[in-house]
């Protein structure tokens, strides 16, 4: 039972942050990046930082034996 909820736990930060990454790339230039490009770059790096900390969270629960 743990093993399905810690897949949506990695998969939807991930998801969200190739989003918002995958929208500021659409941008042609980098000179053209306004503030809210900034933020959704931030945002998207802060998805991807807790998806990998599901990851590890993950890895070591199952280093451990539960």
């Amino acid at each position: 039972m743990a093993n399905r909820k810690a897949i949506p736990n990695i998969l939807i930060p991930c998801f969200i942050g190739f989003l918002g990454l995958m929208t500021v790339a659409r941008n042609p230039r980098f000179e053209q990046f306004h503030t809210v490009d900034v933020v959704t770059l931030l945002a998207s790096g802060a998805c991807f930082g807790v998806a990998l900390a599901a990851i590890i969270g993950r890895l070591r629960e199952r280093s451990d034996g539960r």
